[in-house]
């Protein structure tokens, strides 16, 4: 080993013995061109050094980075501070000199209103002293996350998984943003080195001292961004897990709720098939039909209602105080409501009913074709009502349920009544045999409605049980009134409800051809007589005497 050690360094001292005569032999001017190639090469690599830092500047500069400008910002604040502190001892200075020239006044005076906004600048930038990068190393704000209760939360809770994912993407960008700056910056000092191993006395070393005390900072600010980056995830993967399964645990709730809505509206189906099957009066069909949909309604609401609502009592004070309120805003509409509970349970009107109602100065009468939760629906008939008053009929009329409190409703077919007194009344002269005409006139009446006076007579024995009826006298009667004109014979009759007219025009032609056949009966009606006289012949007067 010593042997090897020896025969080394044998051969180092030989070839530095050659160098130095190979020196030896150069002469001066070939020194000197040597020295000057080498200048020249340093100069050059020199430029090429300050080029590549002048590519790396545009670089950095091109990015427009918000972590060079919030850096800025922190060397803006330091040396605000740095000249307000100045500021305030020159200012304590020339305030405690008691003989100030004007030149010194004037320059206390200048002090005082540049100390004034250089405050206000260390105010605006008070954040940025302390640290330069605390807003950039924050990462976005997790605010308490609400419960998925209902289905609705479950946009709410898909939006904000969404909402923290690009926020924390966004952290991630700027993470990235700030590790190609360090490796430019690494680069630049990289170059600042190398220019000083070629001239120690180059003005770069001042900026280069700036650049690692800027790479330290920066460096120091990403590891701190990676270490808030690593707990921000986990913190953010907690609330996605938690999220998923409250979103789960809501869309398996949902899916019974549908289930169970599903039998429900599978039950109701079967029963309206039933009810079709065995129920063939129409109105009763209709009744029942409308029964079983409110009843589904009604029973889906109340299974979403209590599915969804935690705190029924919480619920029911919250509507005890708004109710108030509500009633006064929607007084029509909540007495709508109750006029229909009454119509319903109180059973004065039914579908299918013929009922009068008087509004606003007309009067309507018309069939009940549905009774909802707020109004009745009426079919406007061809009647007594729509020929001598409205001259219009076949019209579909809507009379909200509040009416029954307020309106006078009159119905034609209440409970199981079919039938309703019609009259037909005729004149006739003084001289005329009455007795006869209204034997006949009641004879006629007789004839044609015997059919409704006997359905008349066991409807109203049906009706006993429920009201007193103490006059139950369904046979027409006929009364004789006096008239300036003549007599009149008044014909009183039960009719079909739905059909007056019908009967009143055949019993009125029976009634006038029976009179007519008569020789003691004549029908009186408003006569004239008119008395024409022939006018005087008039005399011209006699011309006056002495006229020419």
């Amino acid at each position: 080993m010593k042997k090897i050690v020896f025969y080394f360094l044998l051969a180092s001292s030989l070839l530095f013995s050659d160098s130095i005569k190979k020196d030896a032999n150069i002469s001066k001017p070939e020194q000197e061109q040597i020295k000057l190639a080498e200048e020249d090469a340093k100069r050059e690599k020199l430029e090429s050094y300050i080029s590549e830092l002048k590519n790396i500047e545009q670089k950095i500069s091109k990015k427009d980075s918000v972590w060079m400008k919030s850096y800025a910002s922190y060397l803006t604040s330091i040396d605000v501070k740095g000249n307000l502190e100045e500021i305030k001892s020159r200012i304590e200075y020339l305030q405690k000199k008691r003989d100030k020239s004007f030149t010194e006044a004037d320059e206390l005076s200048a002090l005082i209103s540049r100390e004034k906004i250089l405050a206000s600048q260390i105010e605006k930038l008070k954040k940025k002293d302390s640290s330069p990068f605390s807003i950039l190393l924050t990462p976005p704000n997790i605010d308490e996350i609400p419960s998925v209760t209902n289905p609705f939360d479950i946009f709410m809770g898909i939006s904000l998984i969404k909402t923290l994912d690009k926020g924390f993407s966004d952290y991630i960008l700027k993470r990235d943003e700030l590790k190609e700056l360090i490796s430019l910056l690494k680069t630049e000092l990289r170059i600042y080195k190398e220019i000083e191993n070629i001239d120690e006395h180059t003005k770069y070393k001042e900026e280069a001292n700036l650049k690692t005390k800027q790479l330290e900072g920066f460096e120091s600010a990403l590891d701190t961004m990676n270490v808030t980056a690593d707990v921000y995830q986990k913190r953010l993967d907690i609330v996605e897990i938690n999220i998923n399964k409250e979103i789960e645990s809501q869309m398996v709730k949902l899916g019974k709720i549908g289930v169970t809505v599903l039998i429900v509206f599978v039950v109701f189906f079967l029963l309206k098939l039933i009810v079709k099957k065995y129920i063939t009066d129409n109105e009763r069909f209709y009744m029942a039909n409308k029964f079983i949909t409110f009843g589904n309604f009604t029973l889906i609401i109340l299974i979403l209602f209590f599915s969804y609502i935690e705190n029924v009592s919480y619920l029911v004070t919250i509507l005890g105080f708004a109710s108030a309120g509500i009633a006064i805003a929607m007084k029509d509409w909540f007495m709508s409501m109750l006029g229909w509970l009454v119509i319903v349970f109180g059973g004065s009107i039914h579908v299918g009913d013929r009922i009068r109602v008087d509004m606003d100065g007309t009067t309507f009468v018309g069939d009940v074709m549905d009774i909802s939760l707020l109004r009745m629906t009426l079919l406007e008939d061809v009647t007594l009502t729509t020929v001598f008053q409205n001259r219009r009929a076949g019209r579909i009329i809507f009379v909200p349920n509040n009416y029954i409190f307020t309106r006078m409703i009159a119905n034609y077919t209440h409970s199981s009544l079919k039938t309703v007194w019609d009259g037909v009344d005729i004149v006739i002269t003084f001289d005329s045999n009455h007795k006869k005409a209204m034997h006949i006139a009641k004879e006629i009446a007789k004839k044609f409605s015997k059919g409704y006076t006997d359905i008349t007579r066991k409807q109203l024995n049906k009706l006993r049980s429920n009201y007193s009826l103490k006059n139950t006298n369904v046979e027409p009667r006929i009364f004789s009134l006096i008239e300036p004109n003549g007599l009149k014979i008044s014909v009183w009759y039960l009719t079909n409800a739905y059909a007056t007219l019908t009967l009143r025009s055949v019993i009125s032609t029976e009634i006038v051809d029976a009179f007519l056949a008569e020789d003691d009966i004549t029908i009186a009606y408003p006569t004239q007589m008119l008395h024409l006289e022939k006018p005087l012949k008039k005399i011209p007067p006699f011309e006056t005497e002495g006229a020419v």
